[in-house]
């Protein structure tokens, strides 16, 4: 014998299913420790992943030498043609490593303490795509805008 009776009057109310998110990509971040939500959906996973690699020196990682930028090396140079195509091949490299993007447009301009990147990236077999603008400051690191 049943404990309790449940009579259902609206059964397919009951039965509805919950829409599906369409993100392609998901992943979280610990950067920004006041955000309620750390996770991150499709470009701006991306990105930061990005981000994350500009923000790492070169040789630094352990056990991936390969990883990260040689513009924190070049920081102070001037920006002659020949380190402007030495720095323009090393993002060239860091976007199209991340086989999830496809890097569409690269600005690489000099100011007083450093360099200002400016990229877009589209997202691979989309047509979504977002703007970065990051700061390589030889006081301040990296800021991304």
């Amino acid at each position: 014998m049943p404990y309790k009776n449940i009579v259902l009057s609206n059964a397919q109310g009951v039965y509805q299913q919950a829409p599906k998110q369409s993100q392609f990509y998901i992943g979280f971040s610990t950067v920004n420790s006041a955000a309620i939500d750390s996770r991150l959906y499709d470009l701006e996973l991306i990105k930061q992943d990005i981000i994350n690699n500009f923000n790492i020196r070169r040789g630094e990682k352990l056990m991936n030498p390969t990883y990260g930028t040689i513009i924190w090396d070049l920081i102070m140079e001037p920006l002659t043609p020949e380190v402007k195509d030495l720095l323009t091949q090393d993002i060239q490299t860091i976007c199209t490593s991340d086989p999830r993007v496809v890097p569409t447009q690269i600005d690489l301009t000099e100011y007083d303490n450093g360099y200002i990147l400016e990229l877009t990236l589209t997202l691979t077999n989309t047509d979504q795509s977002t703007k970065i603008k990051l700061n390589f400051d030889q006081e301040a690191g990296l800021t991304a805008q």
